[in-house]
């Protein structure tokens, strides 16, 4: 048996291991997504977790094999926020001394609940532009120092942890009556989706298997593309618990074995935010970025009618001070906000005209910034313009066109976009 075979029986022992520590969590019918989708959609609630995350699983399976050598030399991780949560709990509750790297873009939210779930067993070290970075730094401490570095995805025990989901999925649909046809994953490093695929290979290999990665960061994609792992040039770090430049070489290995039973496809963040608002607006469920991208991907996922779907939603850590971005992403994606530069004619009445007989009459300005004042014949704004239905902009573009006032639309993901709006 090769390092990449887990089996069901491994992932079982694993279950029995944590489970004096986490419950499991529950499997929840969504009616609207299955009106929506014409399967019977469930939601497996990992965003329940005590740490909000089903990174628990994997950290606390890794660090409960260790041997009393390996935790009296500390602990070492790194981490996009999640996982770094499960590993400070097990320090906290074993009393094992850990240091966490994180890279900058860690909102907030999760750097105190790292605190709060280690207290004062744990060191925490902000550093990087992304998780690769920190990474880097993490693993640099762990040789330097002889400590134990637990695998935020990577790694054999870490992968059986996680494979814990499909097990308690299988157990909680089988109480029904009924068996998955198709489990949606979110995917960053493939830890998850690694270990629920080994659990699914043995114990309902007729169930198929979609990950989704956010199009910033399709390290998946990328992988099967290359034919092994490959660094991403960049990544948006927008859907932070995804947000990976490479895929792990261990989850890599166990997907590419089970590539029968394999689909995956990528979402935009616009995407992401859309369904991350309609969780909450609809079901009362704060994900995370990451939490909702299983949602968002069921919508290019090919599904049989009325077949059984699991949507994993895998993390719950949102800062409150983000959903402004979010909000102001899902209206992009979905048609409703647009930013333009508007070359006013320095005569009177143009800014009168443009509001009376450009704009529609449920069109909103949400932003006007003049960016130049000293051309004495035309003068440019930024504007920001909301619109009440998709379907509008081109009646808007139309008069924009027959105005003599010159109006260039930005467009998302160009240089003059992220300049002036981002």
């Amino acid at each position: 048996m090769t390092e990449s075979t887990i089996h069901a029986s491994d992932i079982q022992q694993a279950q029995a291991r944590i489970s004096s520590e986490i419950a499991p969590t529950p499997l929840q019918y969504c009616p609207r997504l299955s009106a929506e989708t014409g399967c019977e959609v469930y939601l497996k609630r990992e965003d329940l977790q005590d740490v909000r995350s089903y990174k628990i699983r994997g950290a606390l399976n890794s660090i409960l094999n260790l041997s009393q050598e390996e935790r009296e030399r500390g602990i070492v991780t790194a981490s996009a926020g999640n996982h770094a949560q499960g590993v400070a709990y097990a320090c906290r509750t074993m009393g094992i001394p850990g240091k966490i790297f994180v890279p900058e873009p860690t909102p907030m939210q999760k750097r105190d609940r790292i605190h709060v779930h280690g207290g004062d067993q744990v060191e925490l070290v902000v550093v990087g532009a992304n998780f690769d970075e920190a990474a880097a730094a993490a693993h640099a401490d762990a040789a330097a120092r002889h400590a134990t570095f637990i695998e935020p995805f990577d790694a054999r025990d870490t992968i059986i942890g996680q494979g814990t989901v499909a097990a308690e999925v299988l157990a909680q649909l089988s109480a029904q009556g009924v068996s998955p046809d198709t489990i949606v994953v979110p995917v960053g490093g493939g830890g998850l989706i690694s270990g629920i695929i080994s659990y699914l290979a043995d114990m309902a290999p007729q169930a198929k298997v979609v990950g989704v990665e956010p199009e910033g960061a399709a390290s998946l994609r990328a992988a099967f593309r290359n034919g092994g792992p490959v660094a991403l040039d960049s990544v948006d770090p927008f859907v932070d618990g995804a947000a990976v430049k490479r895929l792990g070489s261990l989850p890599y290995e166990i997907l590419e074995a089970n590539q029968s039973r394999l689909h995956w496809d990528t979402v935009s963040e616009g995407a992401v935010c859309t369904d991350l608002l309609n969780l909450y607006q609809n079901e009362g469920i704060i994900a995370e970025p990451a939490g909702a991208l299983s949602v968002a991907g069921l919508q290019r996922v090919p599904l049989e009618p009325h077949s059984t779907v699991v949507c994993v939603i895998s993390g719950g850590n949102n800062d409150v001070l983000r959903y402004a971005e979010i909000m102001e992403r899902s209206l992009v994606h979905r048609g409703l906000k647009h930013y333009f530069l508007v070359n006013f004619p320095q005569e009177p009445g143009q800014l009168r005209h443009f509001l009376s007989e450009i704009l529609g009459p449920s069109d909103d300005i949400t932003l006007f910034e003049y960016l130049k004042r000293n051309n004495r014949e035309t003068g440019a704004a930024l504007v920001g313009l909301q619109l009440s239905r998709a379907e509008d902009l081109a009646g808007l573009k139309e008069r924009m066109a027959a105005s003599k006032i010159s109006v260039q639309h930005l467009q998302p993901n160009t240089p003059e976009y992220e300049f002036l709006v981002a």
